[in-house]
């Protein structure tokens, strides 16, 4: 193809019976093309990536299950101290502090 200046794309465009003769003397020869080496390889990469996301996905949804639990639990913390807060109290005594104890008096 370089020796007749014509680009491989226009042969594997226009003459598809050409392409796919030259991809089957290739198989049968026990190799693959190399587009077809470089799709598989990729589909491997793609594949890898997938599985990777999954798992990602996945771990996010736990924590997303849990947030939601602590966030549950926090407002229900927040609505009972609120409750207390706004409840009439009763008579509230301060203790005094302790006083430090000196060693050795």
């Amino acid at each position: 193809m370089r020796e007749a200046g014509v680009p491989r794309n226009a042969l594997t465009q226009r003459h598809l019976d050409l392409k796919n003769h030259f991809y089957e003397a290739v198989r049968a020869r026990g190799q693959l093309p190399d587009s077809e080496r470089r799709l598989r390889q990729q589909i491997t990469r793609l594949k890898e990536l997938r599985a990777r996301d999954a798992e990602e996905i996945a771990q996010l949804r736990t924590d997303v299950e849990h947030l939601v639990h602590a966030l549950d639990q926090l407002t229900t913390e927040n609505h009972l101290l609120r409750s207390e807060a706004s409840a009439p109290r009763a008579h509230v005594l301060a203790l005094p502090n302790p006083r430090p104890s000196h060693a050795g008096t």
